[in-house]
């Protein structure tokens, strides 16, 4: 009976999943790595005002044998200047939602979103976030799905 009562108060409070990471604002598809001779990049730009906190998660789906270590970079950009370059390691991560992690026999399989960083703008204007994601050698590694989620 408890937990009847409980449900709709959930509910009211907890709307859904944005009011505890924030409103996605842009979310930025990365799938395929960057090698020294493939760049593949991607984009979006926002229009933020001055003080305003933009979340940067990472949402990955992913299989390896023995160790991975992928990196996404991302160069943040008004005005056509470089404001800053954050070099996140999207398995770090201080905030997890949905993570299923496996591990048989050295296999490793792995998919969640995670909150990596944060970005606050020192002023009002169109802020342009760039985004590639790198990895180590590691033959095994197989990026199903790579994201970049900037949230508010």
């Amino acid at each position: 009976m408890r937990a009847l009562l409980f449900l709709p108060l959930a509910l009211l409070l907890f709307p859904g999943c944005e009011a505890i990471t924030g409103k996605e604002l842009a979310r930025l598809t990365i799938d395929t790595l960057s090698t020294p001779d493939r760049f593949v990049m991607r984009e979006a730009t926002l229009e933020l005002k001055k003080d305003d906190v933009i979340g940067l998660w990472s949402h990955l789906d992913l299989a390896y044998d023995g160790a991975a270590a992928l990196r996404m970079r991302v160069r943040v950009v008004k005005d056509d200047n470089d404001l800053q370059l954050l070099e996140l390691d999207p398995m770090e991560k201080n905030v997890t939602v949905g993570e299923t992690k496996t591990e048989l026999n050295g296999r490793t399989e792995w998919s969640f979103t995670g909150k990596n960083a944060e970005y606050t703008a020192p002023e009002d204007g169109a802020y342009t976030f760039k985004a590639i994601v790198t990895a180590e050698e590691n033959p095994s590694l197989v990026v199903r799905k790579a994201e970049l989620v900037l949230k508010q």
